[in-house]
């Protein structure tokens, strides 16, 4: 039986926006060298600069620590900002380690190699990349979150530990994070491309979505509450811990976004 009805439960487990991460610098939301580690050790920070003209599909690894952050923009090459840092007992090792880190970007291959990491000093590399808004990517983290704005090509995503982070999207989008919460921001009155799929093992899930929006909605949690502040339809009854699928507006193409241990919030806006 199809029934409109409100669906409020409370949360079992808190939002988490970003996961685990060794260093300040490996949340996606970071923005050059602003800020410090918090920490009782000597640190050094610097940005570079590259330009990747005309490269398409685009893959960026942030390496065992370090964030992701892409924003599409009008133009064909990719400009990428990485955020070098380093942690080590004096400020000439932490200078030294960062002078050690390369960057490498080519081929549409974007990723970082330096020196390796101890007791004595350890680095980090975030990066901060402006993309064609209808790029192919392929973005991977192990210890930072990953952040997704103003884009509509389509993109493969993984986190392992580290939030994720969407905002006025589009296309294609498909991923995951094992530990991290999950935010999507939905902008326009429909989803404009073939669909999108985010989910978490561990961590809580929040979707804004416009007045009036028009898609198929996909969502739930294995062990966390489930809340939603407009009607919608669903079939059968909604018990604690369980999934939905409904129809937003018109319908559409298929918005999924679920978790396994976390709550749910659905927000209109």
């Amino acid at each position: 039986m199809l029934r409109t009805v409100f669906i409020t439960a409370t949360l079992a487990t808190a939002f988490v926006v970003a996961g685990t991460a060794q260093t300040r610098s490996s949340r996606a939301g970071f923005s050059g060298c602003d800020g410090d580690w918090n920490s009782r050790r000597a640190s050094f920070c610097e940005v570079r600069d590259t330009t990747i003209p005309g490269v398409n599909p685009i893959d960026i690894d942030a390496g065992r620590n370090g964030g992701i952050r892409v924003r599409g923009w009008d133009r064909a090459e990719a400009l990428v900002h990485a955020v070098i840092r380093a942690q080590a007992d004096t400020d000439a090792q932490a200078r030294a380690t960062v002078a050690g880190v390369r960057i490498e970007a080519a081929g549409g291959s974007i990723k970082a190699a330096g020196p390796g990491t101890g007791d004595d000093a350890n680095w980090s590399v975030s990066f901060e990349v402006n993309v064609p808004r209808n790029a192919i990517l392929t973005l991977n983290t192990q210890n930072g979150g990953i952040s997704i704005d103003d884009f509509s090509g389509s993109a493969q995503f993984h986190a392992r530990n580290g939030g994720l982070s969407l905002t006025n999207v589009g296309g294609d989008l498909r991923g995951e994070t094992t530990n991290g919460g999950v935010t999507v921001d939905l902008t326009g009155d429909h989803w404009d491309g073939q669909g999108l799929d985010v989910e978490t093992k561990n961590g809580g899930l929040r979707l804004n979505v416009p007045q009036g929006y028009s898609a198929q909605l996909e969502t739930g949690t294995t062990n966390g509450g489930l809340n939603i502040d407009f009607p919608i339809n669903v079939e059968g009854n909604f018990r604690r811990g369980g999934h939905i699928t409904t129809t937003l507006g018109a319908g559409g193409p298929k918005i999924r976004a679920v978790t396994t241990n976390g709550g749910v919030t659905i927000r209109q806006r």
